[in-house]
C-alpha cells in the first residue's frame, strides 16, 4: 500500500515541477524525501507549497496541482508513519492472497524464467517434506536461507517479497513478513553494539524474510573492519538459531558475493539455494516499460513506441557493468513523463488521449540525456 502512496506522491510532484518549470528542483526534493526521509527536504517542500497557495500570481491548475503535491504527500507519510509504529513490535504481512495466487504473481513476472523454475523447485521440495514428514518418513533438512546472484533492477527484492509470502502459506513461516536491511541497518559505531543491532533486526524478522542487498558491504573492509566482522559471526549465529522460523535473503553482484561468503568458514553452509538473476533483453525492458505506462494511465503512440524499443535494444547491446536493467525502464518512464508534462502544460483544450499519450517529441526531448 505504501508504495502506492509513494507513487502518487512523485507522479504530483514530477507533474507540479513541470507546472512550475522548476527545471526538475521539485521532483528531486520529492524523490529524496520517499529515499531518505530527509527533514530538511521535507521543509523545504511544505514552504514551496505554502508560497504557491499564498501567491496570487500563480496559475489555478499550479495551485490545485500544489494542493494535490501536499495531499498526496500527507497520504505517504501518515501510512509510512503508521507502518513504522506497527513495526515496534510486529510487522504489517501483505495482503493475503493463496498459494496459487502467489505462484500466479511469480508467473506474471517479466522474464527471469531461470529463477522462477528454481522458486518453483523450492515449493515443490518444502511440499513434499512436509507429506513425507506427515506419513512419517524422514525429514530432509534444508535451510531456507538463500544467495541472489545478479546485476542490479533485475527483480531481486520483488521475488524475495514473494518468497516470503509463499512460504507463510506453506506454514514455514508463522509471519510472512519482510523487512530490507543494508550495511547501516546491521552496523552500530561503536564496538560491541552491532552485535545488538543485528540481534534487534533478526529479533524483528523472525517469522518472515531478511533481505539484505549488498550484503558484501558487510565485509568490505575485512582487514581492518572489525564491526563488519562482528555483524558476519552474530549474523551466521542467527542463520542456524533462527533456521525454522527466518529466511535470510542475502543478494548482490556475482564477484563481491563470492569474496562474501569466502570472508567467513561457516557462512556459505548456511545457504543451500544460490539464484542467479540475469539481465534483461531489449524485449523485456519494453515490457518493463509499458507495464509502467499501463499502471499509471500513460502509453505510446506508435512513433514513440519504435524510438523507446530502439533505446532499449541499443542500451543491451551497448552495456557494460554500469547497466541497471529494471531501473534502466523506471528511469525513462520518469523522464518521459516530466517531458511530457512540459509539452502539455501550456495546452488549454487538454484532452484525455493528450493527457494519456507519449509521443515521438517526448523521447526526442530526454534521448540526449539518455545517452550521455
Amino acid at each position: 500500500m505504501n508504495e502506492l502512496y509513494e507513487k502518487e506522491f512523485i507522479n504530483s510532484a514530477v507533474k507540479l515541477d513541470a507546472l512550475m518549470e522548476a527545471n526538475g528542483q521539485i521532483a528531486s526534493v520529492a524523490k529524496r524525501i520517499t529515499e531518505e526521509c530527509d527533514k530538511e527536504q521535507i521543509l523545504f517542500l511544505l514552504s514551496e507549497i505554502k508560497k504557491v497557495e499564498d501567491s496570487r500570481n500563480n496559475r489555478k491548475e499550479i495551485i490545485i496541482m500544489a494542493q494535490h503535491v501536499n495531499d498526496a504527500f500527507l497520504k505517504y507519510l501518515g501510512y509510512k508513519t503508521y507502518h513504522e509504529i506497527c513495526n515496534a513490535d510486529s510487522e504489517i504481512e501483505e495482503d493475503h492472497k493463496t498459494l496459487p495466487e502467489l505462484i500466479d504473481e511469480l508467473d506474471k513476472l517479466v522474464g527471469l524464467e531461470k529463477v522462477k523454475e528454481q522458486v518453483k523447485d523450492l515449493i515443490a521440495f518444502q511440499m513434499v517434506n512436509k507429506r513425507r514428514i506427515a506419513v512419517g518418513l524422514h525429514e530432509t533438512k534444508r535451510t531456507m536461507h538463500l544467495a541472489f546472484i545478479g546485476n542490479p533492477g533485475t527483480g531481486k527484492t520483488t521475488v524475495a517479497r514473494i518468497v516470503g509470502r509463499i512460504y507463510k502459506e506453506l506454514g514455514l513461516l508463522s509471519k510472512g513478513h519482510f523487512i530490507e536491511a543494508s550495511r547501516t541497518d546491521l552496523i552500530a559505531g561503536y564496538q560491541g553494539q552491532t552485535a545488538l543491532k543485528v540481534k534487534d533486526l533478526v529479533g524483528r524478522a523472525k517469522g518472515g524474510v531478511l533481505f539484505i542487498d549488498e550484503a558484501y558491504s558487510i565485509t568490505e573492509n575485512e582487514h581492518t573492519d572489525s564491526y563488519g566482522r562482528e555483524c558476519l559471526t552474530e549474523l551466521t549465529k542467527a542463520l542456524e538459531d533462527y533456521r525454522d522460523d527466518l529466511v535470510v535473503i542475502v543478494a548482490g553482484y556475482t564477484e563481491p558475493m563470492k569474496k562474501f561468503f569466502a570472508s567467513n568458514p561457516g557462512l556459505e553452509s548456511r545457504f543451500n539455494t544460490f539464484i542467479e538473476f540475469g539481465d534483461y533483453d531489449g524485449n523485456q525492458l519494453m515490457v518493463i516499460f509499458e507495464n509502467m505506462c499501463h499502471e499509471n494511465d500513460y502509453k505510446l503512440d506508435s512513433e514513440a513506441q519504435n524510438e523507446v524499443y530502439a533505446f532499449f535494444k541499443k542500451a543491451v547491446e551497448e552495456k557494460d557493468e554500469t547497466f541497471s536493467n529494471g531501473r534502466l525502464a523506471r528511469n525513462l518512464y520518469e523522464k518521459m513523463v516530466m517531458a511530457h508534462a512540459r509539452r502539455v502544460v501550456d495546452i488549454s483544450d487538454c484532452t484525455k488521449e493528450i493527457l494519456s499519450t507519449f509521443v515521438k517529441a517526448d523521447y526526442d526531448s530526454v534521448k540526449n540525456e539518455l545517452f550521455s
